[in-house]
């Protein structure tokens, strides 16, 4: 097997406008903006919000009403400023969960949660 790329990944979020305003502020496009179905990008990666209490197809329906959404993973946005991006995502009244920190790996960076949890790591390697 020879994997090509990623391109995206979905999340079931409680509410598809706040979740679009949410990642509108970190500098996502929407192409797709509905109000329980949205597809945001940045460049070609691609995240889609469904609204978990839409999904009506069986098969996906359990991991919809999962209540710990997306536990134990990390979306890595890469930025040129790690803190820069952390005073103005405060500036526009999000509340990052840590503060920018250099770590041995050689990353500079901050965890910031979506309104449902997912957890969103802003790095910039150095």
């Amino acid at each position: 097997m020879n994997l090509k790329s990623a391109a995206g990944i979905v999340c079931y979020v409680k509410n598809v406008p706040k979740t679009v305003k949410f990642y509108e502020t970190l500098g996502f496009t929407f192409k797709k903006n509905k109000s329980t179905h949205a597809i945001g990008y940045i460049n070609w990666f691609w995240i889609e919000f469904l609204q978990s209490d839409k999904e009506d197809k069986p098969e996906f329906k359990k991991e919809a009403n999962l209540t710990y959404k997306g536990a134990g993973q990390f979306l890595y946005l890469s930025v040129n400023d790690v803190d820069e991006t952390y005073k103005s995502l405060i500036a526009y009244g999000l509340k990052p969960s840590s503060e920018p920190k250099d770590w041995p790996w050689g990353n500079r960076e901050f965890i910031i949660r979506d309104p449902d949890g997912y957890k969103l790591v802003i790095f910039k390697r150095k």
